[in-house]
């Protein structure tokens, strides 16, 4: 089990005992539908919710603000269910274009009493043309999911003055996707620090607007 004393949660044990319920519900979901291979208890803690919190070691006020965040191709809910989780102050909007997976990130929120999470089916470059989308959210993210630019390029309207990007890569998807990144100079690109983990490396690629 991984030590998630560096993350500031109110609660380890409590948050440790729910994410043990989203386990048993994602291992009950896998049955109607492929989600995740990743429901050993060891391997979902490292791989699904320690990695899902690494965001916060990155950049700490996730843990205390009221960020509005959107995490788009959230898939089975990583980090969506993780983040809501650990930070009630957080109002997270899962965004998935596959209604199975949709459906379990509502169904498991609904399990756990997430209300600070909202799941929609669709893909993001059509929310992105709706009013309702347009500089709402104070940090857009991604994991395991398309390319950097790709989502950049089909969330152009979802952040907020403030707003940023922060993207879980590898360092080797990092280093393959800042230089055309680069190219938008609406916005300062960036490469976190890379951590080295049990199952790998681990960095983000963050975007924030220019002044």
């Amino acid at each position: 089990m991984p030590d998630f004393e560096a993350f500031h949660l109110a609660d380890a044990k409590a948050f440790t005992d729910r994410c043990e319920v989203l386990r048993a519900l994602l291992i009950e979901g896998n049955a109607r539908c492929n989600l995740t291979r990743i429901t050993e208890k060891d391997e979902f803690f490292q791989k699904h919710v320690y990695d899902s919190l690494l965001i916060a070691l990155e950049f700490p006020e996730i843990a205390e603000k009221p960020y509005l965040i959107a995490d788009v191709g959230c898939g089975a809910g990583f980090p969506s269910l993780v983040l809501a989780l650990a930070y009630p102050r957080l109002h997270i909007t899962s965004i998935d274009s596959t209604g199975k997976k949709i459906d379990f990130v509502k169904s498991a929120a609904a399990a756990l009493k997430l209300t600070n999470l909202t799941a929609i089916q669709g893909r993001a470059v059509e929310l992105n043309r709706k009013e309702e989308f347009r500089h709402k959210f104070d940090l857009v993210t991604a994991r395991a999911v398309a390319p950097s630019p790709k989502i950049a390029a089909e969330t152009t309207n979802f952040l907020n003055r403030t707003g940023f990007y922060a993207f879980y890569k590898t360092p080797n998807q990092a280093a393959e996707e800042l230089p055309q990144l680069a190219r938008d100079n609406r916005y300062k690109w960036r490469v976190s620090v890379t951590r080295t983990l049990d199952y790998g490396e681990r960095c983000f690629v963050t975007g924030e607007k220019k002044a």
